[in-house]
């Protein structure tokens, strides 16, 4: 890396972005790739062997040897396989460098060895990936410069059409809004917008630990968090770790995934250390739905793959210490037209603004009658141990407005009009050479799952090792439902006017229980949204069944977003990934008590009583009273761990008298977890008294502290 980065003359360099296609492509070809972007025209296989022929000879210049067709399986993470760019050899034993439309455009990797939920059998192997044309293609290349593979975004799916991946479904649900939308805006006199695109933005966060000592802790190599692990003596309660200087490691880290990000046009912009110990976000600028999706998984895998060459390790996953805040990433997710107009604008008199109050009451609309699925598309295995602890947002959905707009909703549920908008003062710091300055009409709560923040909708119940294709494709199709139902009313009315003020008010009225602006962290709105008839899924397994009811069902087949077979076999993966991971982390608890910790205890609690029996043969005087204390609390607690661990192992070989799917789901949850946080308790507070040189793995101390 060089020392002094450039941002504006390296951002985009290995990105085949529109500025490169205009160069490189002839005027026509050009003209009819944008019309495919733009206006979903097909594209013909002569334009696509123009612009094949262009972007491999780009790459190439790149330093590519491979392309691969980039995929978002439904395993959480990315796929790809590479093919080089070479021609069966001639007669003369030379390759010609080759790539044609045909391979530009379709893929065929082995459909059977991805999760399917049953819509392919392991004989049934064809797949096919598409090229998503409107999330440009990209050269990755090698740190040390040894090579480059061009990634092609693709969309995944069965050789019957079934969506087998996450972007196919985003594609699908972004058309709905775009139309939905369109119909809406058209009502209002809205005649020179053509497109309507969800814009979104993702605050990433994560944890960096040392690699030399994330090694020593096979619960962090097998599972992504620390399943055995007492607290130090100091976590975050002294909130200085938050936007704290950044220490030099860190920093040279963060440096080198900025320049990479920023080469393969990711728009990174912020930097900061986050609430807990050893943890970090980052957050690029706003970008077109499916385009910011891919971006996120880019930075994911960025962040773990440049923290291995800095010796370090990138956790992603939602929770690897307990005691501490984990890790989410907040979707914040507006509607914005193709000449620059934001539907969720409210202006500067939000009241006077009838356009804005009726996206705004669809919106509340959406998310109360959908609550359950937008919780479902929140639901991890690691954001059961995050959501509602105190640290982020309850498992509860609610909806922030702001002062501003939940006063303008009150007005309109209390009298049908909204006569005034709460204005922003000044702020005055008392301080004379700081300047007063104007201050926003609403404050924020950062507590609050779906909040507005000004312009925008911030989902912040995502977990950090997600992708966030999930809740964009829930929030993008119950919008897309709720602007169908309001046009659909609206379209038929004989009086436009009146009837867009009387949907307001029946939206607002009618759904009016979905906001809440107090502390979302309490108790007391545990009961209240009890009373108010919100639903509390507290578990990824609770939520699954939403997936599938005939609610769901017929929306997202309204919307040809999902058809009833693809919704069935997510929830059917989802239940087996549940399983699966609660699995893996059960063996791991059984693995690393048994060989590790019970033996360090018992060479402990030996040492200790070969101590006691030597000090009392040189005197029978001396007061041993401290280490038998010790010997007798170590030894009992050694006694309980050996019991928990032992009814885990008999939990665990229960687990094959339970059906594949939902049952053994069920089974793990309620169960198996109980099962292995029972053992975790004595082990946690052995660690507090086994000697630090004898104790198997390093300390949360350890670990948080010593980057």
């Amino acid at each position: 890396m060089s020392d002094v980065i450039n941002v504006a003359e390296i951002f985009g360099e290995n990105v085949f972005n529109d500025a490169v296609m205009q160069e490189r492509l002839p005027k026509k070809t050009y003209k009819e790739l944008k019309k495919t972007i733009e206006e979903g025209k097909e594209l013909q296989a002569t334009t696509a062997d123009v612009i094949a022929h262009e972007m491999k000879e780009w790459a190439i210049e790149k330093g590519a040897t491979h392309y691969t067709h980039w995929f978002q399986p439904l395993t959480g993470a990315t796929a790809e396989k590479h093919d080089a760019f070479i021609s069966p050899p001639l007669p003369t034993g030379k390759v010609l460098m080759e790539f044609s439309g045909k391979e530009l455009i379709k893929g065929e990797p082995d459909a059977s060895s991805f999760p399917s939920g049953g819509l392919r059998s392991t004989f049934e192997a064809r797949g096919y990936t598409a090229w998503d044309c409107t999330s440009p293609a990209f050269v990755k290349k090698n740190p040390q410069g040894t090579g480059a593979i061009l990634y092609i975004p693709t969309a995944f799916c069965s050789y019957k059409g079934e969506a087998l991946d996450q972007k196919t479904p985003l594609l699908r649900s972004m058309e709905a809004i775009d139309r939905q939308s369109i119909r809406l805006l058209r009502l209002f006199g809205n005649t020179t917008s053509r497109k309507v695109t969800p814009s979104v933005g993702i605050e990433q966060e994560y944890f960096l630990v040392d690699r030399d000592k994330y090694l020593k802790r096979k619960d962090l190599v097998f599972t992504g968090r620390t399943l055995f692990g007492a607290m130090p003596p100091k976590g975050q309660e002294l909130d200085d770790h938050y936007f704290g200087a950044i220490r030099e490691r860190i920093g040279a880290f963060m440096r080198d995934v900025n320049e990479e990000l920023w080469k393969m046009g990711v728009s990174a912009k912020t930097q900061h250390n986050e609430v807990a110990p050893g943890q970090h976000e980052l957050a690029p600028i706003y970008a077109k739905c499916n385009v910011a999706v891919d971006h996120n998984q880019l930075v994911m895998e960025t962040l773990k793959q440049v923290a291995y060459r800095h010796n370090l390790h990138c956790l992603l996953h939602e929770k690897p210490f307990a005691g501490v805040n984990g890790s989410g990433k907040h979707n914040n997710w507006s509607l914005v037209t193709d000449d620059g107009i934001n539907l969720m604008d409210p202006g500067k008199t939000p009241h006077e603004n009838i356009q804005f109050l009726l996206v705004m009451v669809c919106i509340l609309r959406a998310v109360d009658m959908h609550a359950e699925l937008l919780r479902e598309s929140a639901a991890d295995v690691g954001n059961d141990q995050r959501l509602g602890a105190h640290e982020a947002p309850p498992a509860i959905i609610s909806v922030y407005l702001g002062e501003q707009l939940e006063d303008v909703l009150s007005q309109l549920v209390s009298t049908g009009e909204a006569a005034h908008s709460l204005k922003g003062g000044k702020l005055h710091t008392g301080v004379k050479t700081i300047p007063d300055f104007a201050m926003d009409a609403t404050d924020r709560n950062r507590t609050s799952p779906f909040a507005f923040t000004g312009n925008k909708f911030e989902f912040r119940m995502v977990g950090s090792r997600d992708s966030v294709a999930s809740p964009n494709v829930i929030l993008n199709t119950i919008v897309a439902e709720s602007f169908a139902d309001t046009c659909d009313y609206l379209e038929q009315a004989e009086d436009f006017e009146m009837a867009v003020h009387d949907l307001i008010k029946k939206y607002a009225t009618e759904h009016q229980r979905i906001v809440f602006s107090g502390n979302g962290y309490s108790e007391e709105w545990v009961e209240e949204a009890k009373r108010r008839g919100l639903p509390n899924i507290r578990t990824m397994v609770e939520s699954i069944q939403y997936l599938c009811d005939e609610k769901s069902v017929q929306m997202f087949e309204r919307f040809h977003v999902f058809s009833r077979a693809e919704l069935e076999s997510r929830a059917e993966i989802k239940y087996e990934a549940y399983a699966k991971a609660v699995n893996i982390e059960a063996r791991s608890m059984i693995d690393i008590a048994s060989k590790h910790i019970i033996p360090a205890v018992i060479r402990y609690v030996t040492a200790l009583a070969t101590s006691v029996n030597q000090v009392h043969q040189a005197s029978s005087l001396a007061d041993t009273s401290v280490q038998d204390d010790l010997l007798v609390e170590a030894s009992r607690l050694l006694t309980e761990t050996k019991t928990a661990l032992q009814k885990l192992v008999d939990v665990m070989n229960g687990v094959g008298d339970r059906a594949e799917g939902k049952e053994q789901a069920y089974y793990f949850m309620e169960q198996v977890v109980p099962a292995m946080e029972n053992l975790r308790k004595p082990v946690d507070e052995l660690e507090m008294i086994v000697d630090k040189n004898m104790w198997p793995m390093p300390s949360y101390g350890d670990l948080l502290f010593e980057v």
